[in-house]
């Protein structure tokens, strides 16, 4: 089994992270296709094996999505921020700094991670005798 998408090894990491890290490996994994894709069909003189490609690279992007959505519900500072960004009109650019200021700040603000789950992962301090 490969771990190439690792930077630290993989039986330290929980398992949360561990499966944050193979979806993030799959988003990746499923852009690069729609790039390949691409490329096939911008050289394919074949009009049925262009159609049989389109239909290939259209499951790409439904993985792509379903990929990107399961990170944007696990990550809600992903969301927030990509939320201000995804589906609008005007400039991607300045979008993207509004909703990268206002979701760090909002995240801040509540003392929440700014990755990951809304958990830390070690459980309540509330009442701790330490």
């Amino acid at each position: 089994m490969g771990s190439d998408q690792y930077h630290e090894p993989p039986e330290e990491l929980p398992a949360e992270t561990r499966t944050f890290a193979r979806l993030c490996t799959s988003l990746q994994e499923e852009a690069e296709a729609i790039g390949w894709y691409a490329q096939r069909l911008a050289i394919e003189p074949d009009e049925e094996a262009r159609a049989v490609m389109r239909d290939a690279q259209g499951e790409e992007f439904k993985h792509f999505a379903m990929d990107l959505e399961f990170l944007l519900r696990r990550t809600p500072l992903w969301r927030e921020i990509a939320e201000g960004i995804l589906f609008t009109a005007g400039d991607i650019v300045e979008h993207g700094e509004e909703a990268e200021e206002g979701a760090v700040e909002e995240q801040a603000a509540k003392g929440a991670p700014l990755v990951g789950s809304e958990s830390l992962g070690i459980g309540s301090l509330r009442g701790s005798t330490r």
